[in-house]
């Protein structure tokens, strides 16, 4: 059998099951057609390479000669083929076949549609059943899918590093969301910050783990942006946590703080009766929802004597942190829907959540942050922009001057502050 091309090994197995007539032998028939195709173009651009074929003897300019297979499969369109790929000895220029290189193209798109499936939902368990060959087999196994999976990670690496000096950041967003780890009791903390720039656009600017939303991993975090090269924000939205508020305070000194009025007025109407809560919560809201600051502080004002007596909690926790509940009727009324809560960042987790729910727990912090990364950074890339118009540009400008007069430079809204 060693002095048998391996094409024409495939060729009498191919006679062999003719021959033999049997029904159920059609797919080995199918298999075997392909593979003998594929030998014999392996064996064409070997000939190819030598300038001879098959037991023709070389010129005294040509060196090299056959030295026998060695087995290799190939991930194709239906299924995994076993072929003989041919070696060579004494070459001056060594045998590369370009078939087998579109081969493994073909491959690689392979994992990186099982890596998004995976990405969008589907569980490693999933993906063994959806791709497999004729024969039911897995084409990826619970090893090749663990490899696949660690780019995920080797996306976040680069992604975390990058340069954020480009970015203007206008109003800077800053949330946390809480993933199930092994080891991890109360689950895995993730701080993550968005971004809306002066062009409009959205951007996801930083992911990363934290045991906890505690002060110290809130003012690591947000110093990580600023090492990297952040500028200063106008304006910082988040919830009411004093940990990330006092994240806020050190890295952040002189922009202005927004409290997201939804996690607000969640707050209060749990401190309110559910039978007139909604329509207490309502009246609340039109303070928030005020044409300006001068409005919001009367209504703010006429809503505490109605129902300070009644609901004294309720109306404790509406006047608690006010100020920053009313810092977006400074900026430019296009912008204050945006601005005024968190709730873009809500509904990525939303997103997020979707895809992690199939899974009870991630194995380990690394496939934790690099799975939740991706699904993040995916669904950002479908973010709408905001409008921009020439006012309101002039309007952030005009802010940005007030907030630090000595910054000068007129192409960035955001500023840069000494250290």
């Amino acid at each position: 059998m060693k002095k048998v091309r391996a094409s024409e090994q495939k060729r009498n197995q191919i006679e062999a099951i003719l021959k033999s007539g049997s029904r159920e032998a059609i797919e080995d028939l199918h298999r075997l057609g392909q593979e003998k195709f594929w030998q014999e173009l392996l064996e064409g651009e070997l000939d190819e390479h030598l300038g001879r074929e098959w037991y023709k003897r070389s010129d005294a300019s040509r060196q090299g000669y056959r030295n026998g297979y060695y087995p290799r499969k190939m991930i194709v369109p239906g299924g995994t083929l076993n072929i003989a790929v041919p070696r060579l000895r004494n070459v001056k220029e060594k045998f590369t076949s370009r078939l087998l290189k579109n081969v493994v193209d073909i491959a690689e798109r392979v994992r990186t549609v099982a890596l998004e499936a995976y990405v969008r939902g589907l569980s490693v368990r999933d993906i063994e059943q959806t791709f497999v060959t004729e024969d039911g087999s897995p084409m990826l196994s619970r090893s090749v899918m663990s490899r696949v999976a660690s780019r995920l990670h080797d996306e976040y690496l680069a992604f975390s590093q990058r340069d954020l000096s480009d970015l203007d950041v206008a109003y800077l967003f800053l949330d946390g969301v809480y993933e199930s780890v092994r080891r991890y009791t109360n689950g895995q903390a993730l701080l993550c910050a968005w971004a809306i720039c002066s062009n409009g656009t959205k951007a996801l600017v930083h992911i990363a783990a934290a045991q906890a939303e505690s002060e110290d991993a809130w003012v690591s975090f947000c110093e990580d942006l600023l090492r990297r090269g952040l500028r200063q924000p106008l304006l910082v939205i988040s919830d009411g946590g004093p940990a990330v508020i006092k994240g806020i305070t050190r890295s952040f000194p002189k922009a202005n703080r927004q409290r997201c009025i939804a996690h607000k007025l969640r707050n209060i109407a749990a401190k309110l009766p559910r039978d007139v809560a909604k329509a207490i919560i309502e009246e609340f809201k039109g303070v928030y929802y005020a044409a300006d600051r001068a409005t919001a502080l009367v209504l703010a004002e006429q809503v505490t004597s109605k129902y300070a007596a009644q609901y004294s909690k309720a109306v404790q926790c509406f006047n608690e942190d006010l100020d920053a509940c009313l810092t977006h009727l400074k900026y430019p009324v296009g912008h204050r829907r945006y601005i005024r809560t968190t709730n873009m960042l809500e509904r990525t987790f939303e997103e997020e959540k979707r895809r992690t729910k199939v899974m009870p727990q991630h194995q380990n912090e690394r496939s934790a942050v690099g799975l939740v990364f991706a699904v993040l950074h995916r669904v950002s890339k479908r973010w709408f922009k905001v409008s921009m118009t020439p006012l309101e540009l002039t309007q952030l400008r005009e802010i940005r001057h007030l907030v630090c007069p000595s910054h000068i430079d007129p192409s960035y809204i955001s500023y840069r502050i000494a250290a």
